[in-house]
Parts: structure tokens; sequence; C-alpha cells
């Protein structure tokens, strides 16, 4: 029996929306007690005591969305360098997309990705799968085997499903087996070939855009396919004020659906591109200021669920290009919590609601335990110092790849220690 007492921790609890000072016993892997306030602490000299000195204590992160090269790019990010980012940046597990080269799409394939990170990874890995075969939108995988197999959710990622006979068909094959579709919501004409949002900026800029109009549009086919067949469904990047109503609506009237952000959205705006700094080319683009304001306020308010990093390595080949040619995507699973500490910092998030968004929903979302500080659940923990700051270097991240648009910035919040079952894997 292995046994840890965190001591004096603030515990940040987002079940019960609450930061206090407490303490945390941790028994073979699980969470046996918490101790706050009034109660008194036992006897425990047979346990391995860490004094957490006042830092926060919090349940690991969970993020959806993290692209890992492994098959085909592996000289991109491999499970062994995304595990080692991952753990120093706090994220206990990583929910991995199929967008890979060949994409995951068979059993097969989804079983060497685990194989992998099982002899690699520090830190949880959950497969999502492709949902049409190659990713190509004419014909929708086996489902029920890659779900036997280990996939947790199923996507096409960034390439929307254009044949609304296919996503019906493979909507209805997921909902008979309760399986989780994740999709992109934008309308896949109107931003082919976008490089950035439309409006001035973009004009001033000679760069192709996309109106905000076009997340609007696929999500509100998305919400009519979601009635139509009842599936479980989260979309990935909400990322614009015009499609909040659709999403409050899709709610309101009962459908099974969820939303995600990314830490991008949440904390650049367009003018971060500047003069062409394609570190800062996202998918979908970056928004206006107004549209940040809005999607910070979503998760504020819950209707926006699930904050993810959208890890998306790529290498310098890719990115030292010409803007509108050079590669979508920046690396986020060391990055993001110091990022996002920028809005507990202004006062716009609670750290309670942070982690509510970055573990408690994302967890809950794909059924785990995980997510909470509550009595039962695994010891999947993260201990930070909120205020400590820092000058973000990329070349001493962890990923293989070093493309970040916060290379150089000024943030607070530093990584003390991450815990995986009970085992610390990162820290001293």
């Amino acid at each position: 029996m292995t046994k840890t007492l965190f001591l004096n921790a603030r515990l940040i609890d987002p079940e019960q929306d609450e930061v206090v000072h407490g303490a945390l016993l941790v028994v073979d892997g699980k969470i046996v007690e918490t101790i706050t306030g009034q109660d008194r602490l036992g006897s425990h000299d047979d346990a391995e005591v860490i004094d957490c000195d006042g830092a926060f204590l919090a349940p690991g992160i969970v993020d959806i969305g993290v692209k890992v090269g492994e098959p085909g790019e592996r000289h991109k990010e491999s499970y062994k360098t995304a595990g080692l980012a991952a753990a120093a940046g706090g994220v206990t597990t990583i929910v991995t997309r199929p967008d890979t080269a060949p994409a995951i799409d068979t059993p097969e394939a989804l079983s060497f990705i685990l194989e992998r990170a099982e002899d690699d990874c520090p830190v949880h890995v959950l497969p999502m799968a492709a949902l049409t075969k190659g990713r190509e939108g004419r014909e929708m995988t086996e489902i029920g085997f890659l779900m036997d197999a280990g996939a947790v959710g199923f996507t096409d990622c960034d390439r929307v499903v254009t044949d609304t006979k296919v996503l019906v068909r493979a909507m209805t094959y997921a909902r008979s087996l309760n399986a989780l579709i994740m999709g992109h919501p934008q309308e896949p004409v109107l931003s082919n070939g976008a490089a950035v949002t439309s409006g001035k900026f973009a004009t001033l800029r000679g760069l192709p855009g996309v109106s905000q109009m076009a997340e609007r549009m696929g999500l509100d086919r998305d919400i009519a396919m979601i009635e139509m067949t009842g599936v479980k469904y989260h979309a990935d990047q909400i990322t614009t004020a015009r499609a909040l109503p659709a999403l409050e609506r899709a709610k309101n009237n009962g459908l099974d659906i969820t939303a995600g952000t990314s830490m991008h959205h949440l904390t650049l705006n367009e003018l971060d591109v500047a003069d062409y700094r394609t570190f800062f080319k996202v998918k979908p683009p970056l928004r206006s200021e107004d549209d940040r304001q809005a999607v910070i306020e979503a998760i504020r308010s819950g209707l926006i669920d699930i904050i993810g990093s959208f890890h998306t390595p790529q290498d310098e080949e890719s990115k030292r290009l010409p803007y509108e040619e050079a590669a979508s995507g920046a690396v986020g699973l060391e990055t993001m919590l110091p990022v996002l500490l920028r809005l507990y910092h202004s006062g716009e998030l609670t750290l309670p609601t942070l982690f509510r968004a970055l573990s408690l929903n994302p967890a809950k979302r794909l059924g785990l335990e995980a997510g909470r500080l509550s009595v039962g659940a695994p010891a999947d923990l993260v201990l930070f110092d909120a205020d400590k700051p820092l000058v973000l270097d990329r070349f001493k991240l962890r990923s293989k790849s070093k493309n970040t648009p916060f290379d150089g910035a000024r943030l607070q919040g530093k990584v003390l220690g991450t815990w995986v079952a009970g085992n610390r894997v990162f820290g001293a």
C-alpha cells in the first residue's frame, strides 16, 4: 500500500466551485480523504508527506483534441515527447486526434498507438478514431470495432464531412452504440483557403479571410443532424459570438451537445497576427476581440463546457513560409496552464471555473472519474504556483516542435508537480 499526504495546499474543487485550504490523502492511486477547515488531521506516519507550501492543488487537466505525430509524423511529435510536455503542463490525460498519416481508422492502427503510448507516455492516453475511412467523408469507419479497441470518440477533425447522408448514417450508428462524435463547426466551402478572419485587418494585410458566419452555419447544420439522430455530440471549438445563440438553443432544447474552445482563442485575437507572424496561424483563425470576450463569458456561464490546448505540432519548415502557405496550429500541452492563468490574474475567470472547463467537464463528457478532488477519484493531480513569473522560451519546451505563439511572452504560473494515479510524473 502506498500513501501520500499533501499538506498545506489550496485545494481547487471545480465540483463545489471553491478554493479551500486543506490537505489531501492518497492511497494506492485514489483520493481517500480531503481535510479542510476544522477537520482534524489524523496520524499518517506511514505516508509520504508533501508540503505544498500554500500552492494550488487541482485535478489534473484532461485535454481533448491533442495531435501526436505517430504514425507518419514522428519528427514533429512522439508519444514520449508529448507525454513529457503534458506532464510538465499539468495535463494528466490526453485525448488524441486521429488526423495522423495514415488516419487512425482501423482497430489495428488504434492498437498500434495504444501500445506506443503504453510504452512511452507517462500520462493517460485516450484515443479518438476517424469517423470516416481515411477522413475522406465517403464511408464511415467500423465504429463498433473501434470502440472495442479503445476509441473514446469519433471525429474527422478539420475535414468536415460534406455528404450529409454519410454523416447521418454515421451519427445514427453512433447513437445506437452511445458513441461520442466530435465535430468541427465550419462551413467547408466558405472556409476553404482562408488564413484569417474576414474584416478590416484581413483586408489591410491582403490575406484571404473567412466570415464568422461560417462557424455558425456549420454548427446549425450539425445541430439539425443531432436533432435528427439523437447522437451524443461535442463541438470541438466554438470561437465566435455568432455561434453562441445556436449553441444555447440546442442545449435548451435538450440535445446531447457540449462545446469546447481553445486556449488560443481565449487569450489572443486577430490583431496578434501583426506582420504575418505564422506562429499565430491556427484553425479556426484568431477572431476579433469582441468574439474573444464573448467566448470568455460563455466559459464563465457554462455555455461552453471545455477548454483544450488543441496541441498541433508543426516543424519549422512548415511554419517558415508566407502566411497563406504556412501550416496551421500551435503546441500547447506545456503552455496551456500558465497562458490561461492570464484570465485568472485579470479577474475574468476564477480558478474553479477554469478547472471546471479544463478537468471536470472533459472528464464528465468522456465518462471518466477524473477531474475531481472527491473521495474515490483517481489521484491525477497538478500542483502549481499561480504567481510565479516566467518568460516563455520555446526552445525549452519538451515538445519536439516549438511552434508556440507565446515565445518570449511574460506569464505567471508554474507547474510544481504532476501526479498520475498517485505516481509523480513531473517535478522534484
